[in-house]
């Protein structure tokens, strides 16, 4: 009684303070209050200053708040933003940007009797030393590692200057870490301006009730416009709940309660789709659903130093990965959602992926590695252990099953993840699941998990895979600047890693989003970025 009482009391907190928001305002004000944008964030935000714009709440939050240099388009191209153009020199070590003059911060008092100003060069300068300033300890300082120096040149020329050349920079300047921030309200409120942001985005900061909700109003001043030369964005608020329990966050979004609903839950993933991912007939006159691919792998990784002689045959790699039908498993376990990773380890939507190189479901195969495995070794009874989180154990299980019809000994072991995170940084797991979502919109990224340098714990190579070829080709991709070579490289590096078959790619992942049918051009990108400038609704 006393539970159901709160949550009450909390929707009607969240509804009390909506209008409050915009009965201090004008009759305009409440005359456009259908056209706030509600969404619920199931994790709670932990900051809205970009420096420490880490996860995806974060992210989308930010994003609403603030601009930097360019900006990525859903088709993952590099777009101008406040950087109206930009050049890029002959060594692809210097990068030149010309900022618009008409961009301006949301209003404070802090910058004086205009209540505003325009960004400059500097600004840029100041945002990226607090970024790599050790004593702000910002999650995003890895961004500039291939960074030499940058500097303003004057008040609308910024340059940077890289260390080597790096054909992806540009996509890295497009995260949320590299957003510009004013010095004089940065200043002034420290640390605290994780809640007071004040950025150049289409939208501008309210009210944070944290845990409650968080209030976002439209920037009358911003400075992007659409191709009729209309001022966005065209909704007037953005409203954020905080729910933690993704079933009532179903429940308000199928009672209009949200606009918005990304991904999908098991909780409810049965009751709005088919098995085939196609939205129920009771839904599909209520509710509009876009998916497309994320740059997001599911795989299972084998640690190659491993000194158990399973982890150590090739053959026995290779027939877990031919020994479990992927169609299958994504139709029954995941509703049709996410496409069966037949491929490498590059997602399908990133330039470089290849459908052919991996592996297909061919069970005969997969039973003759596995006899040829106990001829050479003499081994009967082979076995592995799959290491997972209690999130993918119904995957794992499937596999188990499957495997154990060939003659494969498979164990299931379900850790919490951050000992699994620990454990497989250390190579204390000689099998275990993990997934990689891109930090950034380029191949070399997920490539860059095979490069021998990057070992863990000192980097992202978790399988210690090692080869020389892919070292040199890797190392080539960097001063690779024609776009469709780079491409050729990266497929061919992951052809490689996928003839070792140090992983067992499972499925791509695919965004998901659902939405009223009043909601408008609201997209879909493969990094899941929430942009909601030209969104509308009716």
């Amino acid at each position: 009684m006393i539970k159901k009482l709160s949550t009450s009391l909390k929707h009607l907190l969240l509804l009390l303070l909506t209008v409050i928001v915009f009965s201090c305002g004008s009759k305009e004000d409440k005359k456009n209050l259908n056209q706030v944008f509600r969404y619920n964030e199931h994790k709670n935000i932990g900051s809205l200053d970009p420096a420490f714009a880490k996860d995806n709440a974060d992210i989308w939050a930010v994003n609403q708040l603030f601009n930097g240099l360019v900006q990525m388009d859903n088709a993952l191209n590099v777009q101008p933003c406040i950087a109206k153009n930009w050049t890029v020199s002959q060594d692809a070590l210097t990068y030149s940007f010309t900022l618009r003059d008409n961009v301006y911060y949301h209003k404070h008092e802090r910058f004086g009797k205009d209540s505003t100003r325009t960004v400059k060069a500097l600004d840029f300068e100041y945002s990226f030393n607090r970024l790599i300033d050790k004593k702000i300890a910002s999650s995003g300082r890895w961004v500039l590692n291939k960074v030499d120096r940058f500097y303003a040149e004057n008040d609308s020329t910024f340059t940077i200057k890289l260390k080597q050349p790096f054909p992806a920079f540009l996509g890295l300047l497009t995260m949320k870490y590299c957003s510009v921030v004013p010095k004089e309200i940065v200043t002034h409120y420290g640390t605290d301006f994780r809640a007071n942001p004040i950025g150049t985005g289409p939208f501008k900061f309210k009210r944070w009730e944290e845990n409650i909700k968080l209030v976002f109003r439209k920037n009358t001043n911003y400075f992007e416009k659409d191709i009729s030369g209309k001022k966005l964005p065209y909704l007037e608020a953005v409203a954020i709940t905080f729910l933690p329990d993704k079933q009532s966050e179903f429940l308000q979004f199928i009672q209009g309660n949200l606009d918005f609903l990304n991904s999908l839950d098991a909780s409810y993933q049965d009751d709005i789709l088919t098995s085939k991912g196609e939205l129920r007939d009771k839904y599909a006159s209520t509710i509009n659903m876009i998916r497309g691919p994320y740059l997001n792998t599911e795989y299972l990784a084998f640690y190659m130093d491993s000194q158990t002689p399973e982890m150590q045959s090739k053959l026995i790699r290779q027939a877990v990965n031919y020994g479990f039908d992927r169609q299958k498993m994504m139709t029954y376990l995941r509703n049709g959602i996410g496409i069966p990773a037949y491929g490498g380890f590059i997602p399908k939507g990133l330039p470089g992926y290849s459908a052919t190189i991996g592996y297909t479901y061919n069970p005969e195969k997969s039973k003759a590695l596995i006899n040829q495995f106990k001829e050479e070794t003499g081994n009967n009874t082979p076995e592995i252990t799959i290491t997972t989180t209690s999130n993918y154990l119904n995957f794992c299980e499937y596999i188990q099953r499957e495997l154990q019809k060939i003659g494969l000994i498979v164990n299931v072991d379900v850790i919490p993840a951050s000992t699994l995170k620990s454990a497989k940084a250390n190579g204390n797991l000689d099998l275990f699941r993990a997934s990689w979502v891109a930090d950034y919109p380029d191949a070399q990224n997920y490539l860059s998990l095979y490069y021998s340098d990057n070992f863990a714990p000192n980097g992202p190579n978790y399988t210690h895979f090692k080869s020389e070829i892919f070292n040199t080709l890797y190392m080539q991709s960097f001063t690779e600047t024609n776009t469709k070579t780079r491409e050729q490289l990266y497929t061919k590096m992951d052809s490689l890693v996928m003839q070792e078959a140090p992983i067992v790619p499972l499925y791509y992942d695919e965004v998901v989003r659902f939405t009223q049918q009043n909601v408008s051009n609201l997209g879909i990108n493969p990094i899941n970025l929430l942009d909601l400038k030209r969104v509308t609704k009716e």
